[in-house]
């Protein structure tokens, strides 16, 4: 993968420290801020990742000074010691830590639509260039609600503030959501490509940082017990959940016009698929990482309305029970219409038309309210034949199973059939699993250290590109606008803490199949 040349290697560590930069997060004293990006920035300090000409600039419509900004960070990250939650978790904090990087910390207030804000920012920047050293590299989060997208990127660009020169890099974070159907992408990615190189562009899916996300790759195509057997010939369909016991969590107002599809199933679950179905790229070079990735998506079978509607659920949870404690329903929740018809779950089935898969189903299933937390890769192996066991205590096969899981409990089992002890031939299905935290010292994650440490080097591998969004909205358009033409009139269809709508397991049931568990 690439790394800058100017940076120099941790003592003990292959891993390098990044080169001097100044990273502003623009949406600073936003949730997202509190909860990961900082928290992330903090784990990046005590891995001593981040160099000491590192400086972070907020930038915020609220009026606030710089310690005011560090101050209320410093409040969030205690509170996360003392009651957990989340992504972020410490048993206690890292003072000279924290000291390190709030030291570095400061405020500008500004309006994203004011052109101002960016020539103050510039201004700002060129300041901390010459007191601290930050080199003119700097990397802007965005931080921010996804019409601003656009709105930063130009201004960032009138203000000169993303012209690369004499060696210096300019570097943009963008979240999700990446538009919220196959125009507005493509909108979006030439919006911003006026402006910006594709070189520049991170747009940041933070399952990507996931360990076991990352080990899919080195799970495949470093062994060679299992790239063989990864193909038609051998599986016999694939399932991939992300099943959530939170709700909406107040964000009734964003959810109402995003919901269970456009929320997890273009970038999460799609890029999850991409690391599964590839094919070998010819070097972990972040382009020929990426071309790979884009042509499974690009693969993804084109759906005609009625496949759509034959191929696609859509759920919305009812009032229920989730971990012991009661849970409204969906309409019941802030800021949600009484008759919403969002749905707060999905579940497709998708075929990937190449030569590798061709006949294999995806089965994918996304839910808020689960009964359980998980999100994991299901591979299910063709089952053997039977006519060996004829005549004797054995009623049916059982299945062969590999499940990478990507949370909560990262780690990887394979499940298959042994004999139980006795005179007679009786089998039992058994598993050999493999934890992270079993085999590996893990150091506390959110999954955002990865990604923003990659941008600071110039790593662009786990990231989306222009065409990998456009595929994955291509993919899943069809089902966007057979829903939006088809009303369903049975919301709630599933109570919150169950498994899901019984539509989900229909979809299965019509293939002879059904969902692993997740109770």
């Amino acid at each position: 993968m690439t790394r800058e040349s100017d940076a120099a290697a941790v003592a003990g560590d292959s891993a390098m420290v990044a080169p001097p930069c100044a990273m502003v997060i623009f949406g600073a004293a936003g949730d997202l801020t509190k909860r990961l990006v900082v928290p992330s920035l903090y784990d990046l300090v005590r891995a001593k990742r981040l160099p000491e000409q590192f400086r972070l600039v907020g930038v915020d419509l609220a009026a606030k000074t710089a310690a005011e900004w560090s101050q209320g960070l410093s409040e969030m990250m205690n509170q996360f010691v003392v009651q957990g939650g989340g992504e972020f978790h410490v048993d206690q904090l890292d003072q000279a830590a924290w000291h390190w990087l709030t030291d570095r910390m400061t405020y500008l207030q500004g309006d994203l639509n004011d052109p101002g804000t960016y020539r103050r920012l510039g201004d700002h920047l060129a300041e901390l260039d010459k007191k601290a050293g930050t080199a003119g590299n700097y990397l802007f989060y965005l931080a921010v609600a996804d019409r601003f997208f656009s709105v930063a990127v130009s201004g960032l660009g009138a203000a000169g503030l993303a012209n690369e020169q004499q060696g210096q890099w300019r570097r943009v974070v963008i979240e999700k959501p990446f538009g919220h159907d196959l125009a507005s992408a493509r909108a979006l990615n030439a919006d911003i490509l006026k402006t910006l190189s594709e070189s520049q562009i991170y747009r940041i899916d933070h399952f990507l940082g996931k360990e076991t996300v990352q080990n899919v790759m080195a799970l495949r195509f470093a062994n060679g017990l299992f790239e063989p057997i990864w193909n038609r010939d051998h599986i016999d369909h694939i399932q991939i959940t992300a099943a959530e016991t939170v709700g909406i969590e107040r964000r009734g107002k964003f959810y109402e016009t995003t919901g269970a599809l456009r929320d997890m199933v273009p970038n999460h679950l799609f890029q999850l698929l991409a690391m599964t179905a590839m094919e070998p790229p010819i070097s972990f070079d972040a382009d020929a990482v990426r071309v790979k990735k884009a042509e499974v998506i690009q693969a993804i079978r084109p759906m005609s309305e009625a496949e759509a509607l034959q191929n696609a659920v859509r759920a919305q949870y009812a009032a229920g029970a989730v971990l012991g404690k009661p849970a409204n329903a969906y309409r019941q929740e802030p800021d949600v219409a009484p008759d919403s018809a969002t749905e707060t779950f999905m579940a497709c089935k998708l075929n990937v038309d190449n030569w590798r898969w061709a006949g294999v189903p995806f089965y994918l299933r996304t839910g808020k309210y689960m009964t359980r937390r998980l999100t994991e890769i299901a591979i299910r192996f063709h089952q053997a034949p039977f006519t060996l066991f004829r005549g004797t205590d054995v009623e049916r096969l059982h299945p062969n199973w590999m499940i990478l899981r990507i949370q909560p409990e990262e780690g990887i089992a394979l499940q298959f059939a042994a004999k139980r002890p006795g005179p007679t031939v009786m089998l039992d299905s058994v598993s050999m699993n493999f934890a992270y935290k079993d085999h590996f010292n893990l150091a506390p994650s959110t999954g955002y250290e990865t990604l923003i440490y990659d941008c600071m080097i110039g790593d662009a591998t786990l990231f989306q590109r222009a065409d990998n969004i456009e595929a994955g909205w291509q993919a899943v358009q069809p089902i966007l606008d057979a829903w939006a033409n088809n009303p369903l009139q049975n919301f709630p269809n599933y109570a919150a803490g169950s498994n899901g709508p019984t539509a989900a397991d229909e979809l299965l049931a019509r293939d002879g199949r059904v969902w692993r568990p997740l109770d």
